[in-house]
């Protein structure tokens, strides 16, 4: 017999979770980022921070933020490094942008603007995984639905 699994929070606390638990490992990677990067080339360490914060992070919120109550399955993992990967994109174009534009940036700028390309990275990662990733399966949803039935998720729900 299945346990019976916690509701889905609505979007405002789900985003609330994302943004404290996600920021917070997010934060902690911008400053092992630069920490790593005195060992290796900035994209390496950049890789490795953001693999280890990607399991770390979809661990966290299977856990706490989408209301699986449970540890991610594979499937959400290999998902969420999907959207991890375009992270990882978006904050490396955005230092390398950097880099051309100012040749040596001072590391408060380069925080400033690892973070920001973080976060904006970081609210489409949100939308992927509640929308996509962690969004309920018609298996764990109970009964199933009447063909033509909508099934689309609703994004702003309370």
């Amino acid at each position: 017999m299945k346990s019976p699994r916690a509701p889905q929070p609505g979007s405002l606390a789900a985003f609330l979770r994302f943004v404290v638990l996600g920021g917070g490992v997010g934060v902690l990677a911008g400053f092992a980022v630069p920490l790593l990067a005195m060992a290796t080339p900035w994209a390496v360490a950049n890789a490795v921070v953001t693999l280890a914060s990607t399991v770390l992070c979809t661990e966290l919120h299977a856990r706490f933020t989408f209301g699986k109550g449970r540890a991610a399955g594979w499937r959400e993992h290999w998902q969420s490094a999907g959207s991890a990967t375009a992270a990882y994109a978006v904050t490396s174009i955005a230092v390398f942008v950097l880099h051309l534009v100012q040749s040596s940036p001072g590391l408060l700028t380069e925080q400033v603007v690892y973070l920001g390309a973080s976060g904006l990275a970081g609210v489409g990662r949100f939308v992927v995984l509640r929308v996509y990733v962690f969004a309920a399966r018609r298996d764990e949803a109970g009964p199933r639905k009447r063909r033509g039935a909508a099934t689309a998720p609703v994004l702003l729900a309370a």
